[in-house]
């Protein structure tokens, strides 16, 4: 992790791949503390619709069923920080400085990482590609 950081936010690209991978949260989340050890994990509340939004993409009833357990058990294994006015601001500077770079932050990955950055923790994820646009925030990738 980043000198400093005091967590991990659970990016939802990460989460997507451990549930299509037919990860259990539990092994999940020992995945996660033996590469980084004993620290804070969060999600960021733009994940929950992410996630609830492929519960109801599923194929088959079977799939929905699994994508629906898996997200309830890791709202209750994992906190939740919400969208609070100083995310947003700050997610509001970072796109600007972002546009006058030429660079477009997916909307989603912005409040995400804005998130991380006003908890002062990392962001774990899939996509390394967009949240490395956001100054200051040390993506971490798996």
């Amino acid at each position: 992790m980043g000198a400093g950081a005091l967590g991990l936010i659970l990016d939802t690209s990460v989460l997507i791949g451990a549930e299509r991978q037919g990860l259990t949260v539990e092994g999940f989340l020992e995945q996660i503390e033996q590469r980084f050890g004993d620290t804070n994990l969060a999600l960021s509340a733009l994940s929950v619709p992410e996630l609830v939004h492929g519960i109801f993409r599923a194929r088959t009833s079977e799939i929905q069923e699994r994508r629906e357990e898996f997200v309830e058990e890791l709202l209750r294994d994992v906190p939740v920080y919400p969208f609070t006015v100083e995310i947003g601001r700050l997610a509001g500077r970072l796109d600007a400085e972002a546009e006058q770079r030429g660079q477009k932050v997916p909307y989603g990955d912005l409040l995400i990482g804005a998130t991380a950055l006003a908890l002062q923790y990392d962001v774990l994820t899939i996509n390394v590609r967009h949240f490395e646009q956001i100054p200051r925030l040390v993506v971490q990738a798996l």
